[in-house]
């Protein structure tokens, strides 16, 4: 799941003073936090950032659709099927509620909020606005 060249230009940044490992939880910026949630990977973190709406948590692979989130079901691939099912109720303490967390790769995402333009329809998505209903 990794191009070499990827890693590559991962390592330049590395040594170009660019990247910044953060381990456990930390603020990135004035309402930005990264929080660890095993499980899936070992690292794995999840984002939360202060919007209009409050405080909305972008799950990452912590819970790739929100079916597992909403029926507690792992993803397949797992590190940890504890750790995973503990991230899901970690992610529920991040957020005000369900509806505050994004899950990492459900095309659900770009329905159920609006676009952030007209055009960006299906691409882009506003998640510091509440869900359509």
């Amino acid at each position: 799941s990794f191009a070499l060249n990827d890693v590559l230009e991962m390592v330049r940044l590395l040594y170009g003073d660019r990247v910044v490992f953060h381990n456990g939880d930390d603020e990135v910026a004035p309402g930005v936090t990264v929080h660890h949630i095993p499980g899936h990977t070992r690292g794995l973190q999840s984002v939360r950032v202060h919007s209009e709406r409050g405080w909305v948590v972008l799950a990452s692979d912590a819970a790739h659709y929100y079916e597992n989130l909403e029926k507690e079901t792992p993803f397949a691939t797992l590190e940890n099927m504890f750790l995973m099912l503990e991230g899901f109720r970690r992610l529920r303490m991040l957020a005000p509620t369900d509806a505050h967390i994004v899950p990492g790769h459900d095309p659900a995402v770009l329905k159920r909020y609006a676009p952030a333009a007209p055009a960006l329809e299906g691409i882009v998505a506003r998640l510091d606005a509440a869900p359509r209903t």
